[in-house]
């Protein structure tokens, strides 16, 4: 069998194959986005609540209104600045 003959052979499979991939790729898109349409019909989509975000001076509100819990981080402040 000629070179040629094999060469064409290899373009026709390649061409073929590749042909087969692009179809079968786009099918799929299409089916995702029919599936994807039918779901958002048939499930109405819910409105998401955002929480208010936590602000930073609420732990510090609760720190100073813990007599125990300052008096602990007193301490370990002043352990440290004795050790340094």
């Amino acid at each position: 069998m000629p070179s040629s003959d094999l060469m064409l052979e290899g373009l026709t499979l390649m061409v073929f194959g590749m042909g087969f991939v692009f179809t079968f790729l786009t099918l799929l898109v299409f089916a995702t986005k029919s599936m994807s349409a039918i779901v958002l019909r048939l499930s109405p989509v819910e409105e998401l609540v955002m929480e208010a975000p936590v602000t930073m001076a609420q732990p510090s509100q609760n720190v100073a209104n813990d007599p125990q819990l300052m008096a602990v981080l007193s301490a370990a402040v002043h352990r440290y600045r004795q050790d340094h």
